[in-house]
């Protein structure tokens, strides 16, 4: 059962990658009867028309308002490909206007950003609410966004980058939460604990 962190208007925007946990959360929206705007941001790489199709095909589908970003520019001089990107994309989500935008972060994300930010030094939470940005579904494990999109039978677009151990991110993800979650298996728990605390 999915849970979610925290309320949702009925009138919202949702930001959708085309992967698998995002499409995931948009069709777990929809079948809550909510009054839907789709925001996908085109990152201009080899995947990224794969991607926007699997988002066009089901707004197309289930005849829902879809609006799409594009890239332009280039990264400053030492930024990374993941800040320019991400920097874009909610510039472009702010410029459309929404008063309220669902972002597709689930628990596994807030765990990953958890470690990688006490690395640093500066441990964080994803907030599940700032601005007009929400986060309704940190916590909802990725192996239950999984299920209820193969239950679904949803079509999504598997990100190749996803694999790439050269983003810091995907390095914590696939080479260091194996070994945390050896040393601690109830880390998820543990962020639970901490998302519901600065909720109450």
């Amino acid at each position: 059962m999915i849970r979610l962190a925290c309320k949702i208007p009925i009138k919202v925007a949702v930001a959708v990658s085309g992967g698998r946990d995002s499409m995931a959360c948009l069709d777990f929206l929809r079948n809550g009867k909510k009054e839907l705007a789709v925001l996908h941001f085109n990152h201009g790489t080899r995947h990224a028309v794969e991607a926007e199709n699997a988002v066009r095909s089901y707004c197309e589908r289930h005849n829902l308002h879809l609006e799409v970003g594009n890239i332009s520019g280039e990264p400053e001089k030492c930024q990374s490909l993941e800040d320019f990107w991400r920097k874009q994309r909610y510039s472009w989500f702010e410029s459309t206007g929404h008063e309220s935008i669902v972002t597709c972060h689930h628990l596994n994300d807030a765990v990953e950003w958890w470690v990688m930010t006490s690395l640093r030094g500066n441990p964080k939470l994803i907030p599940t609410k700032r601005d007009r940005f929400i986060r309704p579904f940190l916590l909802a494990p990725r192996d239950e966004l999984t299920n209820w999109a193969t239950r679904r039978e949803l079509e999504w677009a598997e990100d190749p980058s996803n694999s790439d151990t050269d983003y810091d991110r995907n390095y914590v993800r696939h080479t260091m939460m194996p070994h945390i979650l050896r040393i601690n298996p109830g880390i998820e728990k543990t962020l639970i604990k901490l998302i519901e605390s600065r909720n109450t």
